[in-house]
């Protein structure tokens, strides 16, 4: 009756401090609240680093007013003895959408019928996925039930937003203060501002369509912002203004993956804001990088489920990048925490956020410090969002958000009993409740049993064992009455004893009715049995230590095939080969090439130097390296097909350096790709040049001082003949001429007032065009009928610039002349021929025509598995046209090198220039021909003898693995099916959208 009294006082007491001082009262007197609530003997956690043994914390309002050892306890106290207990600060979690629900996607195709080009709101940002006049708080709608949720796992405050759009809004902070009102739950209605590469499910608009379209859009959208400020807009733009006011919020940005990470703090720092970035999970395979950006994380938890490789056939369907991610992800946080970073912890992406727990401990299990694991829902969360005076630690001034354990956070067999929120208690587990765990004997119809009693007071798991013989058993508990059913010592009986008790203050004794299994009732008795401690110590010794868990190590990339350490230049002379140095001196036969400082250092007969790896090349052949003018790999975006024109994206921005086809082209002998924007527009996006430097970061990819190109398209793709689509212009050739005129019309007057020193919108668009004007940016151009050659090549020369190369180009043979006269080089498809309409005039003679007329003619793949033969594809020139296999072989090498302004550098072998060369086992032309060594400025990338111990490396990898995997699904743990996922293939065609 004493605990009930003082529990209602409490209450009373609790419920009456937050009356608002100046809102009139109409339903009783008017009173103020000023009792203190004081817990005292605890084990108080001011911090994840500082503790108060037997402290004292009190508490009125809502806040915490002092917290010590040597504290004054105010006479109007309400006392809390928490002897031998543990305050810790409630949880934080700094990125939910709790209260606030998404909107819903529509579903269909966005390029079908008539697509949304245009926003559709009036007086905002001319896209609709940028909405930083969100705010959250008019979407919010308090969950109690969630909140009941969140409660139970800890947790005293709620970061939500809106997660809509790439730019989102504000968001609130929420404390989950069931029993308040909103304005004393909502801490803060501005709390930061939210940002995404995921499109707004409120608008159809369908610019942007892909990962590189939003990444555009953000940088438009600051450049859009600065220029706001000057007050040269002719309009209002509400959205702009919005973004302007939030601009010294935190900024949270959701990356979703470690390398969308590293893309958003490009983003960032371009534009001098350091976002907070929302990581996958996945950011310990590169660490390092995770480290340079310089960027608070937020980390969800959400492990991968087992693969379930119980089916061996099954298993193959599983990659090694897969089974490696189950296996190194627990390890993130403490890879994050070891290396540095700060970084905090949410629920989001967890199925149930009752799985918090568990997914901590498996973190803890796997190396992340207890310490640190409190840290990242506590103080790093509240740093933050900016509130360290006010949450995230206990101090004077705080609020009085606080869990109350029985033994430290994260230790076995804890116990949450209370987590108080603002001043409001809210009961997990009753801490007053009797703890019955322990070993009990157990004596009924003059039968004893062992009984083992564990788990938490409230459902707590019962062991009931007859000598060596364990019984089935249940138990439940209800305030102090438990209940418990076991089944018959006899198995071949299906019978069970009931017992009912209500449990002593001290647990030790209990007694109560017994059902047998007949029917008849019996009295019985449960004695706790007394602690053994030379047992306890002789068990503590035989016990094995607690196994670690088994974690793999990481590669570059952490897939297979992999490099354990990235490669380095080597100093390497290989002698007596069959060079093809694709200069004056042409094939030169039992020669001699050292390779120094990545460079091609010296080509001849007999050389030698101090210190160099030398390789025997007896019977093989040295070439440079293959250069694919037109590729689609190593990229995670190809088209960006919101708008007629996308000049203003980038595949820079959307380089995928774990890409397996790197490593695939690499094999074949290739070392430089253009990554070239697909034809879905007649002006699509910039182009990333890149080498392939498997394992290095897609920043070291690109060509050092990169050429700059843009790709063009004409014919069928870009008038949208095959998409169903009427209403995006131009819907014909002739319009195709006519948008090019228009755009470099429009270019030119851009460059004029730019020039002028009046001020002007910075447009990416636009700046892109005026650098083709100014012989700064060359163009690829997807084609195939002459009259749309001959129609690009005049509108060329009517703005004074010269188109760079016809990519495709399949009809080229019948105006190589006209394209040798413009300057223009041709890069096509060896024999590809009537595949669609518009190609049905192709040749195989095609690339010995141009070649013959003077055109710099290559080979291209536009495919990443033929990129893997184009010294096959180049030697087809020899058969069709008679081409000399000298000049075949730089149809790969040096003329793509030359249509790409990087002749300098790579193409042929020739002393200064970058190490790009392979080493064939055979001619080089020859379908026998396989790459020995693929070697990028001095550092051998693909060797075959390497790679044959790699695949014996990864099957051995797999099979260990899943030996781990089998273990986890045994031991009781939730699996997945081992489904193989499937890449997207990607070409001039592919249409990619993004949510």
């Amino acid at each position: 009756m004493k605990k009930l009294l003082l529990s209602l006082t409490v209450v009373c007491g609790i419920l009456n401090s937050y009356a608002q001082d100046y809102f009139p009262k109409n339903d009783g007197v008017n009173t103020t609240d000023s009792n203190y609530t004081v817990f005292k003997n605890a084990t108080i956690h001011t911090s994840p680093d500082s503790e108060i043994k037997n402290g004292t914390l009190v508490i009125q309002k809502g806040k915490i007013v002092q917290v010590g050892n040597t504290v004054t306890i105010p006479t109007n106290s309400i006392i809390i003895d928490l002897q031998g207990k543990h305050i810790y600060a409630s949880f934080i979690d700094p990125y939910t959408n709790f209260g606030i629900e998404k909107p819903k996607s529509k579903g269909e195709s966005p390029f079908r019928g008539n697509p949304q080009y245009e926003a559709s709101r009036a007086g905002y940002y001319w896209n609709d996925h940028i909405r930083p006049e969100t705010n959250a708080l008019t979407h919010f709608k308090y969950d109690a039930k969630k909140a009941t949720e969140y409660i139970q796992q800890g947790f005293g405050v709620l970061h939500t937003h809106m997660p809509d759009g790439i730019v989102r809004g504000t968001g609130l902070l929420v404390a989950l203060n069931n029993k308040g009102t909103e304005g004393e739950r909502l801490l803060s209605d501005r709390s930061a501002q939210f940002l995404s590469f995921s499109k707004s499910n409120k608008s159809k608009q369908l610019y942007p369509t892909s990962l590189m379209g939003a990444i555009a859009l953000l940088r438009q959208m600051y450049y859009d912002a600065n220029w706001y400020t000057t007050g040269n807009a002719d309009n209002k733009d509400l959205s702009l203004e919005a973004l302007l006011r939030n601009k010294n919020l935190p900024q949270i940005f959701e990356a979703g993956s470690r390398i969308n990470g590293f893309r958003a703090d490009k983003i960032g720092d371009q534009f001098n804001t350091q976002y907070v970035i929302v990581g996958g999970g996945d950011e310990y395979a590169k660490i390092d990088k995770v480290k340079a950006t310089n960027a608070k994380y937020i980390i969800p938890l959400d492990f991968p489920e087992a693969y379930d490789v119980s089916d061996p056939f099954a298993t193959n369907s599983v990659s090694l990048g897969d089974m490696r991610h189950w296996n190194q992800a627990p390890t993130n946080p403490a890879v994050l925490s070891k290396n540095g970073i700060s970084f905090s912890l949410t629920t989001h992406k967890l199925k149930k956020i009752g799985e918090l727990n568990s997914r901590i401990e498996k973190a803890i299990q796997h190396g992340l410090d207890k310490k640190t694991a409190i840290a990242s829902l506590t103080t790093i969360p509240a740093q933050i969002l900016g509130k360290s005076d006010l949450l995230g630690s206990l101090k004077k001034g705080s609020y009085a958000n606080f869990l109350i354990t029985k033994k430290e956070l994260f230790s076995k067999d804890n116990i949450l009993y209370e987590n108080w929120v603002q001043g409001h208690k809210n009961i997990i587990n009753d801490r007053t409740t009797t703890d019955i765990n322990g070993a009990y004997e157990l004596t009924v119809a003059g039968t004893t049993y062992d009984v083992s009693i564990s788990g938490k007071t409230s459902t707590p798991k019962a062991v009931i064992k007859l000598g060596e013989t364990k019984l089935g058993t249940k138990i439940s508990r209800t305030e102090d009455w438990v209940h418990l059913t076991f089944t018959d010592p006899d198995t071949t009986k299906t019978q069970y004893t009931r017992i009912v008790s209500q449990v002593n203050n001290t647990a030790t004794l209990w007694s109560g009715k017994a059902i047998l299994p007949n029917g008849s009732e019996t009295s019985f008795s449960i004695q706790k049995k007394p602690k053994d401690d030379s047992a306890k110590n002789s068990k503590e010794k035989s016990k094995k230590p607690e196994e670690k868990p088994e974690i793999f190590p990481i590669t570059y990339p952490n897939i297979a095939y992999g490099n354990t350490q990235l490669p380095k230049p080597e100093t390497i002379l290989f002698k007596n080969a069959t060079v093809w140095t694709n200069e004056a001196d042409g094939i030169l036969t039992e020669t001699d090439v050292l390779i120094k400082d990545g460079k091609i250092s010296a080509v001849g007969k007999n050389l030698s130097f101090t210190n160099a790896k030398v390789i025997d090349a007896t019977g093989k052949h040295i070439t440079a390296g293959i250069i694919d003018e037109h590729s689609h790999i190593a990229a995670a975006a190809i088209n960006e097909a919101g708008h007629n024109s996308s000049a203003e994206v980038t595949i820079e921005d959307v380089v995928s350096p774990d890409d397996i086809n790197i490593y695939r082209n690499l094999a074949g002998g290739v070392t430089s790709i253009q990554i070239l924007h697909g034809s879905a527009n007649p002006i699509g996006g910039r182009s990333a040049i890149i080498k392939l430097k498997w394992g290095q970061d897609a920043d070291n990819l690109i060509f050092p001082n990169s050429p700059k190109f843009i790709k063009f398209a004409l014919g069928e793709n870009v008038k949208q003949s095959n998409w169903q689509s009427f209403s995006r212009f131009p819907q014909s050739r002739m319009g195709v001429e006519q948008l090019y005129m228009d755009y470099f019309s429009r270019a030119k007057e851009y460059e004029k007032l730019k020039n002028s020193g009046k001020s002007y919108r910075k447009d990416t668009e636009m700046e892109t065009l005026v650098e083709i004007l100014n012989g700064e940016r060359y163009i690829s151009c997807h084609s195939y009928v002459q009259s749309e050659i001959n129609m690009l090549m005049k509108v060329a020369e009517k703005f004074n610039f010269k188109i760079n190369t016809f990519t495709h180009i399949l009809e080229g043979y019948k105006v190589a002349d006209k394209m040798a006269a413009h300057g223009v080089g041709g890069s096509t498809f060896s024999d590809w021929w009537a595949y669609k309409y518009e190609v049905n005039d192709a040749i195989p003679y095609n690339a010995s025509i141009m070649h013959n007329q003077g055109v710099v003619t290559a080979i291209n793949s536009d495919d990443a598995e033929m990129a893997r033969r184009l010294n096959q594809e180049a030697a087809k020139s020899v058969k069709y046209g008679g081409v000399s296999e000298e000049d075949a072989l730089k149809f790969v090498t040096l003329n793509p090198a030359k249509l790409l302004h990087i002749d300098n550098r790579v193409g042929s072998i020739k002393v200064g220039k970058d190490a790009d060369v392979i080493l064939w086992i055979d001619h080089p032309l020859s379908i026998y021909a396989k790459a020995e060594k693929t070697i990028i400025e001095g550092a051998v990338y693909f060797d075959i003898e390497k790679d044959k111990v790699m695949r014996k490396s990864i099957a051995a990898e797999k099979n260990k693995l899943s030996a781990l995997l089998l273990k986890a699904k045994n031991s009781g743990l939730k699996t997945q099916p081992a489904k193989k996922k499937e890449k997207q293939h990607f070409e001039c065609e592919t249409l990619e959208t993004i949510n």
